[in-house]
């Protein structure tokens, strides 16, 4: 059975009573991103989260190899696992606004790959050698710490083959148009096949821009952020555009040339003026709950394990009423959508 997931921004003193309603709705889980100037701290409303639900499986949407060192992370993930007894997901990615707001750049696959593995290191309390000096979590001993999913976000074909080869869940973030998901389900196929590892050790699935609602026009325009924001994922600077569809490429190629990363995730950045109605309709799923089921049921007959939704707020702000607002617009899909696609 596919799960179902939210990505929310932390808020302090939202995170914890939305997450209850998360859970109270059906979803499955909770993905918090971790991006230090345009959010509050992940892990420790993440923590406050496991305090006020029981089934809802809790994590990063996403972290990174740069913005902390991965025994870090290590040791905030295997914090997380122990208050939530078992309920913690590792997601993980290059590194986009965390990394931009700084100054610096995205890592690279490479870096990435070796985060995993270092990761996986950590959390299953083995020594990693950094720098030449034997590391590991000490405080773990004796502990029993249950596996940590690492679910790594892909976004182009060289993160898809690597998390082929290390990850535990994949987790693809090209758009909701079919096409962009049979070409990542295709890529990590291929992947699969050059390597002979098994489909079914991996759990694979998708960030997906849906905003559910009766009026097609008001949710076009609630999912315009997120389709934007994932374009760019797309046209991230010093990315490949060649494997892109026709549609997607000259977006993308706008995103690299001008995407106000001021504005990330905010409905007033200017790049989105570039994002119109029939982009959105296509890279995103919107629409009441019929379109909303025919859609994404769509996406899940071709074989995906899990999605993220990454909705829309008719709010803007103050940060918590954001989020809080957000979340009531889920109400519609966790009721009319979710339980026709279980």
């Amino acid at each position: 059975m596919a799960e179902f997931g939210v990505v929310m921004e932390p808020s302090p003193g939202h995170t914890a009573p939305l997450a209850a309603a998360i859970e109270a709705m059906g979803f499955d889980v909770l993905l918090c991103p971790d991006t230090q100037c345009l959010a509050p701290d992940p892990y420790g409303q993440l923590g406050l989260a496991a305090a006020r639900t029981t089934r809802l499986r809790l994590g990063t949407g996403v972290t990174n190899p740069r913005t902390r060192d991965v025994a870090v992370t290590a040791s905030a993930v295997a914090t997380l696992q122990l208050e939530s007894s078992g309920r913690a997901i590792c997601g993980i990615g290059r590194g986009d606004s965390s990394l931009a707001h700084i100054g610096g750049r995205s890592a690279t696959t490479a870096e990435l790959r070796a985060c995993v593995e270092q990761l996986r290191g950590y959390l299953s309390g083995a020594v990693v050698v950094r720098n030449g000096t034997p590391s590991r979590l000490r405080w773990l001993d004796g502990i029993g710490l249950p596996a940590v999913p690492l679910d790594v976000a892909c976004t182009g074909p060289a993160a898809i083959r690597m998390a082929a080869d290390v990850a535990d869940r994949i987790s693809f973030a090209v758009g909701s148009a079919p096409e962009r998901i049979d070409w990542a389900l295709a890529t990590l196929e291929a992947r699969l096949a050059e390597t002979g590892r098994s489909r079914a050790a991996i759990r694979v699935g998708a960030f997906i821009n849906l905003v559910c609602d009766e009026d097609e026009q008001r949710a076009i325009g609630l999912a315009r952020m997120a389709a934007g924001m994932v374009a760019h994922f797309a046209g991230m600077r010093h990315a490949p555009l060649e494997h892109l569809p026709a549609r997607l490429q000259p977006l993308a190629q706008a995103m690299q040339a001008g995407y106000d990363m001021a504005r990330h995730a905010q409905e007033d950045g200017t790049h989105l003026a570039r994002v119109d109605d029939d982009f959105v309709d296509w890279f995103a799923i919107c629409g009441p709950p019929a379109r909303c089921e025919a859609r994404l049921g769509a996406l899940l007959e071709r074989g995906l394990d899990h999605v993220y939704l990454l909705g829309g707020s008719p709010v803007a702000a103050p940060h918590g009423a954001r989020q809080a607002a957000m979340v009531e617009q889920l109400r519609l899909f966790a009721g009319q959508v979710m339980p026709r696609l279980r």
